[in-house]
């Protein structure tokens, strides 16, 4: 069952965007993913560990449903949302890829080489888990925000330090691209 072929354009999603900005700045919220993941470290007891998790997580007790709604909306998207025909990718693009070992480049959105549970349980991809794990929650706590709280909200209230931050990101996806994808495929 397939319900849209196409993504939302962007004078849909970016008002949609925008109004809920606006919405959470009016309440004295936030948007980022880190600060929800640090409520539910809280929960299950992090602050036993380290410092940095001793805090009342029923302040962010709504972030849970941020949590939420995340979950439900990957599983919408990835089941009833995503495009089932083949994707327009350069010839360039796809010999390059199969080079690194995708087979079928370009054949669907999320390529069994990577997205397939099999790789979640096997060495490499069990092993590639935990280091991307720890280098993003590295890089969101030294960053004092993850992604989408710096390039949305930071961005959006003008301040230098979320713009410093994208940089950085835009700067370690490519080398992330060039340069570590050939090493791990």
């Amino acid at each position: 069952m397939e319900f849209i072929s196409q993504p939302w354009a962007w004078y849909v999603a970016g008002p949609l965007i925008a109004i809920i900005l606006l919405l959470m700045n009016y309440f004295g919220r936030g948007f980022g993913v880190s600060t929800n993941l640090e409520t539910i470290c809280t929960i299950g007891g992090a602050g036993k560990v380290s410092d940095y998790f001793k805090k009342d997580w029923k302040e962010q007790s709504w972030s849970l449903l941020f949590v939420v709604g995340i979950i439900i909306g990957g599983f919408i998207s990835s089941n009833y949302l995503m495009p089932s025909e083949a994707i327009a990718l350069n010839p360039d693009t796809v010999k390059e890829l199969a080079e690194l070992g995708f087979a079928d480049a370009g054949g669907s959105y999320l390529p069994s080489e990577i997205f397939a549970t099999k790789n979640i349980f096997s060495l490499k991809g069990f092993a590639i888990l935990i280091g991307a794990g720890f280098l993003i929650g590295f890089g969101a706590r030294y960053a004092g925000g993850c992604t989408s709280g710096h390039a949305i909200t930071g961005l959006s209230s003008l301040q230098l330090p979320s713009l410093l931050a994208v940089i950085g990101f835009f700067i370690g996806g490519i080398i992330m691209t060039w340069f570590l994808i050939p090493i791990l495929f």
